[in-house]
């Protein structure tokens, strides 16, 4: 944390529309925010003028508001989301220790508890896929993919609340840490490959029954 809890006030918004605190469209006021979490508007500005330049917040007229993505951006993030998930994959198959892998297992295992709580097991799989990211040993590729799915925060819904994706995701999830765990970098690679190609295109069905 920085002396002036200017990482702490990021963080604290992040995990807020993380979590569907604020989705995309609303609004954000700085007083409103440093009244929430308890921190002085110092830092909350500066968060938000860090947000901002990620382009995770926009302007409307004076207004801070949480950023949507449009169809190309959702289809260019999860482009660039699937690269780099396979080679954490395949990165995982390669270098992560054993108790990793339990790790894996046990957290599938306790996902099945959550199949009637779409937003909660949305927050499990989001555990799940940083584990993979932190099991590829590399931490460069965890960089440039926590700044991924911080923009996938501003989706403003989770695919796994289709009726039946849930048991087939974590299915898919079971595919995945048994190549990890059979060493088999390709394999891993291409099950997590189709895995994100799956669950595009339950968005993109929800997206279109919403038209």
């Amino acid at each position: 944390m920085d002396r002036n809890g200017t990482k702490d006030a990021y963080q604290l918004i992040i995990d807020a529309i993380d979590e569907g605190t604020y989705r995309p469209g609303d609004r954000l006021v700085e007083s409103e925010l440093a009244d929430r979490f308890g921190v002085s508007r110092t830092p909350v500005r500066e968060a938000l003028q860090r947000l901002e330049t990620q382009a995770l917040l926009t302007r409307d007229g004076r207004s801070l508001i949480v950023a949507s993505l449009s169809h190309d951006q959702m289809a260019e993030l999860y482009a660039v989301r699937t690269e780099l998930e396979a080679l954490a994959a395949r990165l995982a198959a390669q270098h992560a220790a054993r108790e990793e892998i339990n790790v894996l297992r046990d957290m599938i295992a306790e996902d099945r508890d959550l199949l009637d709580d779409a937003r909660a097991l949305s927050r499990a799989n989001r555990r799940f896929h940083e584990q993979i990211h932190r099991a590829s040993h590399n931490r460069y590729l965890v960089q440039q993919l926590g700044m991924v799915h911080r923009s996938m925060a501003l989706m403003a819904t989770t695919s796994l609340a289709a009726d039946g994706r849930g048991p087939a995701a974590l299915d898919e999830h079971e595919t995945i840490v048994a190549a990890i765990a059979d060493r088999d970098g390709d394999r891993a690679a291409e099950a997590l490959r189709q895995h994100l190609s799956t669950a595009f295109e339950v968005r993109l069905r929800e997206e279109a029954r919403r038209i």
